[in-house]
């Protein structure tokens, strides 16, 4: 039962909350056709079947009354009676007394078939007893015998069936009745049921009613997808707002409208965007103040030590005063570097890129430069600096030179940059992330850097939406993928 689960909220059911709510309209319409045609359905049958067993009750009687009237009649006047039934041609009914039992090509049974046959036995048997023989069946008007084996229907003058049994065009079926009087004296009685379409194949669900459900769905359809929309345009609007709070917290408020759930949903958001404001600047405050603070000591802890008389303690106190400087200056520029309050504007990529070969190659290193971003990115210049600098300068350090392949697509723009250093386990790369975490034994053949690079750029890299990766290269040094999306 899981995996049906899985499959329909992965497959069949939408994904989005619009389509799913018109989803859900349509279901309830449906459901809702379907469970009133059903209920239709069964007030209609319902009448059909007392219709059909108040017919069967009446002819039933009526065949019961005949029998008892041929039974009382003397044998010489039952001829007389006959020819006066025959010659009413507009009685629907066909009588005659046989010598043998017509074998009847019965019609193929069904419900209202059942019915009536079922009320004939039971009326004939409770009202002639269950001495003589009684035998009920439809026949088509075609297949008809009378008289005997040998004579159908439609071999009759026209007086006798042609105006009572055969109705042309609709050639309904006959109820043939035969009752055992005597030895070799069969009371033979065909009448037409009152319903011409009795026993013809019924259609409930017609076609003009499933194209009444068809365009009613349709019109749902429509009705809803437009109303839908409408409802869910805040909430469309609310997750742009929210994608650009994350690039630019000075986006400008969204509108407090709509719906009273929608006004103070975005009344929240708008609250939550001046808190975070407000952590921001309070943030830069911070550390501001904190750089101000540990200058004024570390500089009379560097005076100090160099008042010590021995040189190996003095030595080892101004090392760990110049990691701590280091320290405090990398988390600062940290704080610089993740702050992204400058507008976003379009930016030149390859100008920035180019910018950074001539300073890689002046320092003697070799950098390769593959592809072309040709339309200008919507971002942050100086933070998208800082990312592309920290990375370059990465891969020069560590792989000695670099290789930078473009990728310029209309969804999103991919920086890829390979060195040739030995890379990094994937184990190491779960951390190289982590503030002032540093791979010596593996990369890094001369002290250096504060660990904070990768940080960096990767902060920068997700403020704009984007997504940095690292891997291996199969020949030798790290990859990083930088993919920033369009928008």
């Amino acid at each position: 039962m899981k995996w049906i689960s899985e499959l329909w909220q992965q497959k069949l059911w939408p994904g989005s909350l619009r389509w799913r709510l018109v989803a859900v309209l349509l279901l309830g319409v449906l459901l809702a056709q379907l469970i009133s045609s059903a209920i239709w359905i069964t007030q209609a049958r319902r009448a059909e079947e007392a219709s059909v067993t108040n017919m069967a009750n009446h002819m039933a009687y009526g065949v019961a009354s005949t029998v008892k009237f041929f039974q009382s009649l003397p044998l010489q006047y039952r001829h007389i009676v006959l020819d006066q039934l025959r010659n009413m041609g507009g009685t629907r009914f066909f009588v005659s007394v046989n010598q043998e039992q017509i074998m009847v090509d019965d019609l193929p049974e069904s419900y209202l078939h059942d019915i009536v046959v079922d009320q004939f036995y039971t009326i004939l048997r409770k009202e002639l007893g269950s001495k003589p023989k009684i035998i009920v069946q439809f026949a088509e008007a075609d297949k008809l015998k009378v008289f005997n084996n040998n004579t159908y229907l439609t071999d009759l003058p026209p007086r006798w069936a042609h105006h009572s049994l055969l109705i042309k065009p609709l050639s309904p079926p006959i109820l043939v009745t035969q009752i055992k009087l005597e030895e070799q004296e069969w009371l033979y009685v065909a009448a037409l049921i009152p319903h011409p379409t009795f026993l013809a194949k019924t259609e409930f669900i017609s076609f003009e009613r499933v194209l009444f459900l068809g365009l009613t769905i349709l019109c749902v359809l429509l009705i809803s997808f437009f109303a839908v929309r409408w409802l869910t345009e805040p909430l469309a609007k609310l997750s742009k707002a929210a994608d650009d709070l994350g690039r630019d917290l000075d986006h400008p408020p969204i509108a407090e409208e709509g719906s009273k759930e929608m006004i103070a949903t975005a009344r929240t958001f708008n609250a939550m965007q001046q808190r975070l404001k407000r952590y921001i600047d309070d943030r830069a405050r911070l550390f501001a103040a904190i750089s101000h603070d540990l200058k004024t000591p570390i500089t009379r802890l560097r005076l100090r030590a160099e008042m010590l008389d021995q040189d190996e303690i003095r030595g080892k106190f101004v090392t760990d005063l110049e990691e701590l400087e280091v320290m405090v200056k990398g988390a600062l520029q940290c704080a610089k570097d993740t702050e992204l309050d400058e507008p976003q504007s379009p930016t030149n990529l390859m100008d920035i890129i180019y910018k950074l070969k001539r300073d890689v190659e002046e320092a003697g290193h070799l950098i390769n430069i593959n592809g072309k971003i040709n339309k200008p990115y919507m971002g942050k210049p100086l933070a998208l600096k800082r990312c592309l600098t920290n990375l370059i300068d990465n891969a020069i350090f560590y792989g000695e030179r670099a290789e930078v392949n473009l990728i310029d697509g209309t969804e999103e723009v991919k920086i890829i940059i390979r060195d040739y250093g030995p890379g990094i386990s994937l184990e190491e790369r779960k951390h190289v992330f982590e503030p002032y975490y540093r791979i010596e034994k593996s990369r890094n053949r001369n002290t250096g850097g504060t660990g904070l690079g990768l940080g960096i750029a990767r902060s920068i890299v997700k403020a704009h939406g984007g997504e940095l990766i690292l891997d291996n290269h199969p020949e030798c040094g790290l990859v990083v993928v930088v993919s920033l999306p369009r928008h």
